[in-house]
């Protein structure tokens, strides 16, 4: 057994067919059933049953399925473990965040590590939190920056300060309070973010009132947008109020404790990292404590 008949195993198990595993693997179809063959003879059981049009894994064949994965996972970090102590501090660094802490959080410090770090190269993915926890899971990006609160369970973390909610109009507020309260926005169409929709309409019932909500996003910037139209009051997290420069946006923090919305730097446990984001873990760390 090797890892090319592993791969082959994993195509055919996946695929659930011979042809569309040759398909994706481009090779010939009838080469690709002798590996499988040469691999069952080799162990002595049947992995996968061909009574039906689509082949199904047998026990046996679902725990080499499972244990393939791992073989081909383990081998490919360890390679790009071999290649990092081979290139040093050369490569790619993959990030994942959301647009709000991409534009109010990193620049500053990506510009202060390429000082430090010239020949590290980058790549932002701007999601939402759900995408950049699955992007991590399947290790596409290195290192995720998200708005909790989200279930950490399976990763370390750097949490941040939270952050406090604002309306933001295009109005004017017509008193002087340093805040408002939810109540304030009776009558008025809100625009949110989905992942806040449901704490914010609850909050709202309790509050007396049924909320208007005219729109729902997941970018904050086109929250914003929607804003600076005048078609409604934009609830976001107040460190993006002005991410949309030029707007002429009002807004006034949320006196609602129930609305304080943190962000958190994230990476998967027990799985190794390259040393290019061991390195920009420990520079944002430093940065931090900076600001304490």
């Amino acid at each position: 057994m090797d890892i090319r008949q592993l791969t082959y195993f994993i195509a055919i198990a996946e695929e659930g067919s011979i042809s569309r595993a040759a398909e994706r693997l481009h090779i010939a179809q009838p080469p690709l059933s002798q590996q499988l063959k040469l691999l069952e003879e080799e162990l002595g059981i049947r992995l996968v049953e061909r009574s039906t049009r689509k082949l199904e894994l047998t026990e046996a064949g679902k725990a080499l399925q499972h244990r393939s994965k791992q073989v081909l996972e383990l081998l490919e970090t360890s390679l790009k473990e071999v290649r990092d102590i081979a290139e040093g501090l050369q490569g790619r660094l993959s990030i994942g965040t959301v647009s709000s802490a991409g534009a109010t959080l990193l620049p500053d410090i990506i510009r202060s590590f390429h000082k430090t770090y010239p020949c590290i190269d980058f790549e932002i993915f701007d999601e939402d939190t759900s995408k950049i926890i699955e992007l991590l899971d399947h290790g596409v990006i290195d290192i995720g920056i998200i708005r909790t609160p989200f279930d950490l369970e399976k990763f370390e973390s750097i949490a941040l300060p939270k952050d406090p909610m604002a309306a933001v109009s295009l109005s004017a507020w017509s008193d002087d309070k340093p805040t408002l309260l939810l109540k304030d926005l009776i009558n008025k169409p809100l625009i949110v973010q989905r992942r806040n929709e449901k704490i914010i309409t609850e909050l709202c019932l309790k509050a007396g009132f049924n909320p208007r909500i005219l729109c729902r996003s997941n970018d904050v910037r086109t929250i914003l947008l929607w804003a600076s139209t005048g078609l409604g009051t934009a609830i976001v997290p107040k460190n993006c109020v002005n991410l949309i420069p030029d707007t002429n946006l009002n807004y006034k923090e949320l006196a609602e404790p129930s609305l304080m919305t943190g962000t958190a730097v994230i990476w998967p446990k027990q799985r190794y990292i390259s040393s290019a984001a061991r390195h920009f873990l420990e520079a944002f760390k430093s940065t931090q404590c900076q600001h304490i």
